[in-house]
């Protein structure tokens, strides 16, 4: 590990000698957008919906003068991939790293981007995610540095999905009793474009819709990648969906991926993509197609009986005219519930020669249980049955200041009944409130097993998305059914992948190993927004002493307001 330690702090020494801070200045605010052609309030910034593209080099400073413009409710802004090494109070989680910025007030957001990659931004305040606040964020290789592929241009692929119903109307579906789910988004949305009561491939559908018709500067016009015959281009795919997994394929082309979670891994050719909410790829696309015709871009939802259409996007070869539609039916999604397609896309991801290598032991291993649970009559979701309330003074602040009345000192467990079914409904479905933490010591190598279990109702078990703040993880490996001692045996200790966000599949498990080597707060929670919402999340905390001085207005509620007053 010493050995990982030194090349880390002497790439950091190197991307540092020529790097820069790039500032910007952000009024968050909502405004009338029609994304899928039809008008509605979104979330965005600088009158920008999706907000706009930060991008930088590994290395730079990012300096984000944050001003929040919705006059009734707070916000944050969570830069998702990005480690805040040194910066915990910038990580935008709200009750986690900092206080919500109030309406009229200003945050700066300052911090380091020192790895290359894909990346993006988003709310974490309440379910404003799906209210439309997310953004790009491309971090680019120092000078000097190469990438191990060669490519002639690129593009930012954000993927999301969008309701009709208010985010407001949302919440208090999922706080009510009896309950109200969200239900299946009306959109699925390309860099926040998408077609709602009409098709763009209208003639291939067995259904009454109509065919699309734009003149191109409408709003929800589709997204057109212009490109030359014979060429090489990275595609940058990133998922910021609420709710749906989604798949994304192109007509008569393969893929190749080449990073994940803005980690390098072994190139493979696909077909198709399979991306959940927090994931996000690069891919290489040769456009070795006939240069006469343009082909489709599609993106259908997984993992969940789909009720939206699919996503369309046009790869125009030029210099046809982007107008000529392609002339074949678009890539057909995946069926919904193949999950052996989904796995096997999965396990084909590895970390790149020469990538860090896990160490080979842990010194803790905490296995969540994931279980949807009911409390007081309200549905909830659970880990270890506790589902997770936040408190409203941000735990970097009382734990640093050792305000122990601010929060649940209680130690939430490490593991779960060792007899509990997972293949069936809970016999008790009942779970509690909580908001305790998971204390780990500081350089501890911790092993996460994700449980999946059976919900509420009978034969039903959901993908679940994990995303993990201020690290990354190695994905040690996949299995079904429950997790037992011997499973450790198929672990991959050689070259797993390095990544932020990971899934656990119904009925299944997953296991994860990260070095808790960045003090302070971190949030490790379900990437769905409304199951977050809904209470499935924990928080690890880790060297908190080590904390430098912490910017006054990133704690200036609850009681560390009343401290710094």
């Amino acid at each position: 590990m010493a050995f990982v330690f030194w090349c880390i702090v002497l790439s950091v020494v190197h991307v540092t000698l020529g790097s820069k801070a790039r500032h910007f200045k952000w009024e968050v605010e909502y405004m009338y957008r029609s994304p899928d052609c039809l008008e509605h309030v979104v979330m965005g910034i600088n009158g920008q919906f999706p907000g706009p593209t930060i991008r930088a080099k590994a290395g730079d400073t990012i300096v984000v003068q944050l001003t929040n413009k919705l006059h009734t409710e707070g916000v944050v802004i969570h830069w998702h991939g990005i480690r805040q090494l040194g910066t915990p109070w910038a990580d935008g989680t709200a009750s986690i790293s900092q206080c919500p910025i109030n309406p009229g007030e200003t945050f700066q957001y300052r911090f380091t981007v020192y790895r290359h990659g894909t990346y993006f931004y988003h709310g974490h305040y309440g379910m404003q995610r799906s209210a439309g606040l997310y953004g790009s964020l491309i971090v680019d290789v120092a000078d000097g540095e190469k990438e191990p592929f060669h490519y002639d241009g690129e593009f930012d692929l954000l993927l999301s999905d969008w309701w009709h119903q208010s985010v407001h109307e949302q919440e208090v579906g999922l706080s009510s009793n009896p309950f109200r789910w969200i239900g299946e988004p009306q959109t699925l949305l390309l860099n926040g474009r998408g077609q709602f009561n009409c098709s763009l491939a209208a003639k291939f559908s067995n259904s009454s819709v109509s065919q699309c018709k734009f003149r191109g500067n409408e709003q929800c016009a589709p997204q057109i990648l212009h490109v030359h015959p014979n060429k090489t281009y990275r595609l940058r795919i990133a998922s910021t969906t609420a709710l749906a997994s989604l798949n994304l394929a192109i007509g008569g082309h393969k893929m190749v991926v080449v990073e994940a979670d803005g980690n390098y891994v072994q190139p493979f050719a696909v077909d198709d993509l399979d991306i959940y909410s927090g994931e996000s790829y690069s891919v290489l696309l040769r456009t070795d197609q006939l240069p006469s015709k343009n082909y489709w871009i599609s993106v259908g939802v997984r993992g969940r009986e789909p009720k939206t259409p699919q996503a369309l996007a046009i790869l125009n070869y030029l210099p046809t005219s982007a107008s000529k539609l392609p002339i074949a039916q678009p890539p057909v999604t995946p069926r919904w519930n193949d999950y052996n397609h989904s796995i096997a896309f999965t396990k084909r991801i590895f970390a790149l020669m020469g990538s860090p290598q896990p160490p080979k032991t842990h010194d803790r291993r905490i296995i969540l249980l994931n279980t949807q649970n009911r409390i007081n009559g309200f549905t909830k979701w659970s880990i270890n049955n506790v589902s997770l309330v936040l408190p409203p003074t941000p735990y970097l602040g009382s734990i640093k200041y050792g305000l122990n009345n601010a929060f649940d000192q209680k130690r939430p467990r490490d593991n779960y009944d060792n007899n509990y079914d997972i293949m069936k409904p809970p016999v008790n479905p009942n779970s509690t409130y909580g908001n305790g933490i998971y204390t780990i010591n500081f350089n501890a190598t911790v092993d996460v097993i994700l449980q999946n279990a059976n919900a509420l109702a009978k034969d039903v078990s959901e993908i679940h998305p994990w995303h993990l703040h201020g690290h990354d993880f190695w994905v040690l490996g996949y299995g079904e059914g429950k997790f037992r001692e011997e499973d450790e045996k198929k672990f991959n200790l050689k070259n797993p992948p390095l990544r932020n966000t990971a899934v656990i599949f119904p009925y299944g498990w997953t296991a994860l190993r990260f070095v808790a080597d960045n003090p302070g707060v971190w949030a490790f929670h379900c990437h769905i927004e409304p199951h977050l919402h809904m209470g499935m999340g924990v928080v690890f905390a880790e060297g908190v002493h080590r904390v430098g001085e912490i910017p006054r207005a990133a704690l200036a509620c609850g009681l560390t307001g009343d401290k710094q007053n």
